[in-house]
């Protein structure tokens, strides 16, 4: 469906487009009784295809609410974020404040719409193997992945990119989380974004500062989430433009 399609569908008024991302393309507009919201058309990937199930599942607690979608899950109409500042505005220790308070709520039961950790872990796996990676980092993130994947605790539904510029301020509550790429898996993985979060500080004692509070405020296992984050962090590493810092925090987690 293209942009005008979907005005037609379901009677916007577009208004002036987002600063675009990655993910797709995004841009302000008004539903016919003037509620403002926000159309996006997201880029097809294995990350983003199940955005609009996750924003369903979490039916606005702690997110972005969905208003509608269209068939393929691509094209969505979503609550507006105003002011919509980045989380990374705030001191980051109560940035980290309020990722703390927001990721329980986002650990719901998820059913069998989602790819599962296990499942991502072994693509990861499946492409760290072959690209051009410090050894002992490549081989701690194989390592973490054989060990962790089948040994999982309780299985809830995860933002795996969930970092302080995908947390919005908003008026109905005073952040929001947006663009989930949502999988299904234990919660220790959840803090591997946080963590390699540079907007809220990139040095060896700021990364451990993240690491220390994320794990020991949420109760998770610090051992499988240090597993976690360097098994993500490495995977994700290999064509990210942050591929230094990225190198940087797993070096730091892995001393």
């Amino acid at each position: 469906m293209d942009l005008q399609a979907a005005a037609e569908r379901w009677s916007l008024t577009l208004g002036e487009p987002y600063e675009q991302g990655a993910a797709g393309y995004t841009t302000r507009a008004e539903l016919d009784d003037g509620t403002p919201v926000v159309l996006k058309l997201v880029h097809p990937h294995r990350e983003s295809e199940c955005e609009a199930d996750a924003l369903e599942a979490w039916d606005g607690d702690g997110a972005v609410r969905l208003l509608a979608r269209d068939e393929s899950g691509y094209v969505l109409v979503l609550e507006r974020c105003e002011p919509g500042t980045h989380l990374s505005t705030l001191d980051p220790d109560a940035a980290l404040d309020v990722l703390i308070r927001l990721l329980p709520r986002l650990w719901k039961p998820a059913g069998e719409a989602f790819h599962t950790l296990a499942d991502e872990a072994a693509w990861w796996a499946s492409y760290v193997v072959d690209e051009q990676h410090d050894p002992r980092l490549r081989d701690a993130a194989l390592a973490a992945i054989r060990e962790l994947a089948p040994t999982q605790g309780e299985q809830v539904l995860l933002h795996q990119d969930l970092h302080a510029e995908n947390v919005l301020a908003a008026q109905r509550e005073p952040w929001l989380v947006i663009d989930p790429k949502p999988l299904v898996g234990e919660r220790e993985f959840a803090v591997a974004p946080i963590v390699r979060s540079f907007e809220l500080g990139h040095s060896k004692r700021e990364v451990l500062h993240r690491f220390d509070r994320l794990t020991g405020e949420l109760g998770l296992d610090r051992e499988r989430a240090r597993g976690w984050t360097v098994a993500q962090t490495v995977a994700w590493t290999y064509d990210s433009k942050y591929h230094a810092r990225h190198v940087e925090t797993v070096r730091w987690l892995l001393e």
